[in-house]
């Protein structure tokens, strides 16, 4: 979503690095260029006056810091305006109340209400531990009840049972009362929506509000609708006095001014993000991980997040014993692609490290993305298990039938037998080394203290970083990510080979 503006971005730092000393007026120059990558993102201009305004205040004169560079001492100026502008510290759910904590889920139509609480349901199951009902409210749309009844069969949940002839307020009531006595310890309600605001809505919000006394008020808004986003969350926020927003489809192409303006605008915090379609993608919504990402800094804690949820602990020791002896084949190669397929995909993880946003041109033009991974487990799969475990047996003819089988070509075969092989080769040589020494060898003997995580301005210094994955890897990141890319990843390959005329 943020895409653009962290294009932009990265070019005004750029242009500020390249300067010993930051004047008045380059300072102006450069705020010039970010209020116009703001604008053209779509954030509401009262935000962009007060982002620009206090940046402006702070980053005249940042020169005085010898040990750390004045572009890097400006992006910690504008990482901390950013997080301010997103609200910040993050704010989590109120759900540790005398239960049941009821939450009312508010919002027009087709902005996500129903598939949000079920997300929410499932996460509140997962994480907190908690024993969640479902109760719609919606009398208006064809087969809202029906679809919340399934969104909480798949999330393992209670579902109130429908009664017909009830109205909003009535089905309100019923729901608390069945939550009470079945110790349910949280209530979600799912509201009905409207194609726009009107009275009959806000008023039907208000009487349900005076029969649960909800500990939660959350609006659920699209992200992708940009500013009329903001505006229905005001109009909201008003009527009903809003506790907390939902962003939906953050995962979306829109420009992202409505997550960068909301909390600005309507002083209501963001709570939670829709992330994707699956039922699991809602995360808490983090104003610093967040400003991490749009300043091309990565969130390796949402990185560590997902590796902890997707990979299995038992797996996971088993693959290390059979790293830590330098035994590694094709087995373990699929196992590593699925555990990255579960963690969200190729696209999904590299927007979580640090530095890639450079480096989106190149690993675009080398096709890497999420379908060369399903390719590769296609290849691994018409392998026989003999063939799996000894790569050497697999001759001209062998190939043959692995790429017929895996509808891809016999360079697409022989592309990922190259890869496997370099990397069962870097697994041998890390095979004798633990811990540190293992970081130490695959950062090209940088170290874990080199890589600049804590110099003065707390921003990451990637250049550190950049040249050790170079020397671990092949020669910079961009090498180091599979011979500048054309190759591909270590295990993950690239664009294919196309035929010789």
């Amino acid at each position: 979503m943020f895409d653009t503006l962290k294009s932009k971005l990265a070019e005004v730092f750029d242009g500020l690095a390249r300067r010993g000393a930051l004047s008045e007026s380059d300072v102006g120059a450069a705020l010039r260029e970010v209020r116009l990558a703001l604008l053209d993102a779509d954030v509401a201009l009262p935000a962009v006056k007060a982002f620009t305004e206090k940046v402006r205040e702070q980053a005249v004169g940042v020169a005085s810091m010898r040990a750390v560079r004045p572009d890097q001492q400006v992006i910690k100026i504008v990482h901390d305006a950013l997080i301010e502008m997103l609200g910040g510290d993050a704010e989590s759910l109120n759900i540790s109340t005398n239960p049941p904590s009821v939450i009312l889920l508010a919002g027009l139509q087709g902005s996500g209400k129903t598939t949000t609480a079920g997300k929410l349901a499932l996460r509140l199951r997962t994480r907190d531990r908690k024993k969640v009902m479902l109760a719609s409210l919606d009398i208006t749309r064809p087969a809202a009840r029906e679809q919340l009844r399934m969104l909480g069969g798949q999330a393992g949940v209670g579902v109130l049972n429908e009664v017909d002839g009830e109205s909003p307020a009535q089905i309100a009531k019923r729901a608390l009362q069945a939550a009470k006595l079945q110790a349910y310890d949280v209530l979600i309600l799912d509201t009905a929506g409207r194609l726009s605001i009107n009275e009959v809505l806000m008023a039907e919000l208000r009487d349900i509000k005076k029969l649960t006394k909800p500990h939660e008020i959350l609006l659920v808004a699209d992200s992708m609708t940009g500013q009329d986003a903001v505006n229905t969350a005001e109009a909201f926020h008003k009527a009903v006095g809003l506790t907390g927003i939902a962003l939906t489809r953050l995962d979306g192409d829109a420009r992202g001014g409505a997550a960068l303006s909301m909390r600005h605008v309507t002083g209501c915090p963001i709570k939670l993000a829709g992330i994707g379609e699956k039922q699991d993608a809602l995360e808490d919504f983090d104003p610093a991980r967040l400003a991490g990402r749009i300043l091309d800094m990565g969130d390796v804690v949402a990185l560590v997040e997902k590796a902890a949820e997707a990979i299995e602990v038992e797996e996971a020791e088993r693959l290390a014993k059979r790293m830590a002896k330098g035994q590694f084949d094709m087995n373990d190669f699929l196992t590593q692609i699925r555990q990255l397929q579960k963690m969200g995909g190729f696209g999904g993880l590299m927007g979580m490290l640090p530095g890639i946003g450079k480096m989106q041109k190149q690993i675009a033009a080398a096709g890497i993305d999420d379908r060369m991974i399903k390719r590769q487990e296609a290849i691994i799969l018409s392998m026989t298990k003999k063939e799996r475990i000894s790569v050497g047996l697999l001759n001209s003819s062998r190939r043959k039938r692995i790429a017929a089988g895996s509808g891809t070509s016999v360079q697409e075969v022989n592309k990922l037998v190259k890869q496997y092989q370099d990397m069962a080769r870097m697994m041998k040589k890390l095979g004798g080394k633990t811990g540190a020494a293992a970081m130490k060898a695959m950062l090209g003997g940088a170290g874990i203290g080199a890589v600049g995580m804590g110099n003065a301005s707390g921003v990451p210094d990637l250049s550190v970083l950049s040249r050790g994955l170079g020397k671990g890897l092949g020669g910079g990141v961009a090498q180091g990510l599979g011979s500048g890319l054309a190759n591909g990843l270590p295990g993950l390959g690239g664009k294919p080979a196309g035929k010789k005329k």
